[in-house]
């Protein structure tokens, strides 16, 4: 038996694993009829699928369309950009992009009637890997000069902020780190991560010798898998290896992942084929 996804997991988070590991390659929309078949097996009801799905349309991450009874969902451009952003991030970890020593610093001043503002900003910049280090004052080892001014210019935020690259004088980098970060944290959930699915892969690894998997259960415990494990994207600040502790568990974790994944891939995608084959088409 797989974890099971937790129960406490929003249905919006639900939907953008459903896109994200299964429906990202998909140019056509998808049948709502499709989309709840997928989705109840977690612990949604067929309206808790349709009112999250019409929630993310209006939030410009989904577009919907209607033709005759049907309804159809797809993602838009910018729910597509973050799904593949997370998706690089989850296949493509970076602890092994080099580091030259220096940081990249950030600081705000944001004016109290812009909070929503700075939330946003706040949420963006954890995203990027920033870690906080008190009174407005953000750090990161990565180059993301780039995406500071997009971010800027997309929150209007540009006469708010102040960036420049600097070294440690009187602190080293490792107590930098453990300031912007909890990495024992995250070490921590890694290493649950572990607990949980090494008994999974060991069962895959049982099974296959007998024939192949059940695509219904693959689906299932491949959903749950890459649900669980896309948490540590919004966590994870995928520090350079240098930054990180000898024995850090994020990168066993990761091969864990891809081992488990890739086992249970070809059955999960055949049985999410063969439910979107049934279901109604955009021309019906």
């Amino acid at each position: 038996m797989s974890p099971a996804t937790r129960a406490d997991q929003k249905p919006k988070d639900l939907v953008f694993t459903l896109f994200g590991e299964y429906l990202l390659a998909r140019s056509e929309s998808v049948w709502v009829g499709s989309l709840i078949s997928l989705l109840t097996p977690f612990g949604l009801t067929d309206g808790g699928v349709r009112t999250a799905l019409s929630r993310m349309a209006k939030k410009g991450w989904l577009s919907g369309e209607r033709i005759g009874k049907n309804a159809f969902y797809a993602l838009t451009p910018m729910g597509r950009e973050l799904l593949e952003e997370g998706q690089r991030r989850i296949y493509h970890p970076s602890w092994s992009s080099e580091w030259d020593g220096s940081w990249f610093l950030l600081a705000y001043s944001i004016p109290q009637d812009a909070r929503r503002a700075r939330d946003r900003l706040r949420d963006r910049l954890a995203w990027l890997g920033f870690g906080s280090i008190g009174n407005g004052l953000w750090i990161s080892p990565h180059d993301v000069a780039t995406e500071i001014r997009d971010l800027a210019a997309q929150l209007d935020l540009g006469d708010h902020l102040v960036c420049f690259r600097a070294e440690t004088v009187e602190e080293d980098d490792a107590t930098l780190v453990q300031r912007g970060w909890d990495l024992n944290a995250l070490d921590e959930a890694y290493r649950r991560f572990i607990r949980d699915w090494s008994e999974v892969g060991d069962e895959l690894r049982r099974a296959e010798t007998d024939g192949p998997l059940d695509g219904k259960r693959s689906y299932a415990q491949r959903f749950n898998l890459i649900h669980e494990f896309r948490r540590f994207t919004l966590d994870d600040p995928f520090l350079p290896r240098g930054l990180l502790p000898a024995d850090w568990a994020g990168e066993p974790a990761s091969r864990l992942f891809l081992d488990v994944h890739d086992r249970l891939a070809g059955p999960a995608d055949a049985y999410v084929e063969a439910v979107l084959d049934v279901g109604a088409t955009p021309s019906s």
